[in-house]
């Protein structure tokens, strides 16, 4: 008996760790705004990870993509009690959700923290570049471009899409090649709905932010080692007070 269930547990197990196939539902709810009529309903069936029916609200039937899906939606279709059932789904479901949505994320914005930066390009290419990195910002939407003395530059930028931080938040990288010219002013500007008006960030090309932290660590160290010199200079002093000289014969 014990031997036949052990055999029972192993086979499942097998199966279990084949990742043998599976059958589930999904319900989503695509909007664009709290109106019912711009909402859509829709429940997929997958079946070994691949969708083969599908209810849509804006159809207001099933629809099946496979020859199993096929046949399932012409049997379903003709169930009209069911069809009603899923069409309420784009109300009592979709409806309610999306209102909380909007309420308490959708409506909502954080402004983006701005770094902008130089950095060396590889080997044969553009002498000089910069890099305006937007961070941290809600909603996607963001529009970056570089100025020059106030004039939008089209030429040599590269922008990255808008990416997820993976925390709501999402980041955008543009970078620009340039050739540096003395008394020139050059600028990374951001508009995004959280902002009363665009951020726009000057580039300081007195010192490049590498050497700046290379300085400010040096000097920190000088510093600290000066206060230790003092402390043993005062402490030696303060010894040599105390000591008690005894002459030789």
């Amino acid at each position: 008996m014990a031997s036949s269930l052990l055999c029972w547990l192993l086979i499942i197990i097998t199966i279990n760790a084949a990742d043998g196939f599976r059958e589930y539902s999904a319900d989503r709810c695509v909007f664009n705004s709290t109106d019912l009529n711009d909402i859509q309903f829709i429940r997929s069936y997958i079946y070994n990870k691949k969708e083969f029916l599908r209810f849509d609200s804006n159809l207001g039937r099933f629809v099946g993509y496979t020859e199993l899906g096929v046949m399932n939606a012409e049997r379903l279709n003709k169930d009209q009690s069911q069809i009603a059932a899923l069409k309420a789904q784009k109300e009592t479901y979709c409806l309610n959700n999306v209102g909380v949505w909007y309420q308490t994320k959708l409506t909502k914005s954080v402004a983006p923290t701005v770094r902008l930066f130089s950095t060396t390009p590889p080997a044969g290419h553009h002498p000089s570049m910069l890099v305006c990195r937007v961070y941290d910002f809600y909603p996607k939407t963001i529009k970056v471009q570089w100025l020059r003395d106030g004039q939008e530059v089209t030429s040599d930028v590269t922008t990255t899409d808008e990416m997820e931080d993976g925390d709501w938040y999402y980041q955008v990288h543009s970078q620009l090649e340039y050739t540096p010219r003395s008394g020139e002013r050059i600028s990374c500007r951001v508009e995004h709905v959280s902002l009363k008006e665009p951020l726009i960030t000057d580039w300081d090309p007195s010192m490049p932010e590498s050497e700046r932290n290379k300085l400010a660590i040096g000097a920190s160290g000088l510093i600290l080692g000066l206060i230790l010199s003092l402390a043993g200079f005062i402490y030696y002093k303060r010894k040599a007070r105390g000591r008690i000289l005894v002459p030789t014969s």
